[in-house]
């Protein structure tokens, strides 16, 4: 048997009952702004001189860039769909 605190109390459960626990860690700032600079690095190209956005490819990086304004930034972010 194994002991947790559940309700504040210390319980005992089975490993069965541990297992089928599912516990996500919630994001922290640093993980959200990792994943969205190698998001916006991946479209880096398509900001060169020599070339021109599109509309959609402005507004996605914008969006990436705008992640940390979202209301539930870290741990509720709607991340944008990268154009084709």
């Amino acid at each position: 048997m194994i002991t947790i605190m559940r309700d504040g109390e210390i319980v005992e459960i089975t490993q069965e009952e541990l297992d089928a626990i599912s516990y996500t860690p919630p994001a922290t700032e640093d993980a959200i702004r990792s994943q969205r600079n190698v998001l916006i690095e991946a479209t880096d190209t398509w900001a060169l001189s020599d070339r021109t956005m599109s509309a959609e490819q402005t507004a996605y990086r914008q969006a990436l860039r705008d992640i940390t304004a979202q209301s539930g930034f870290p741990t509720d972010v709607t991340w944008p769909t990268k154009p084709e």
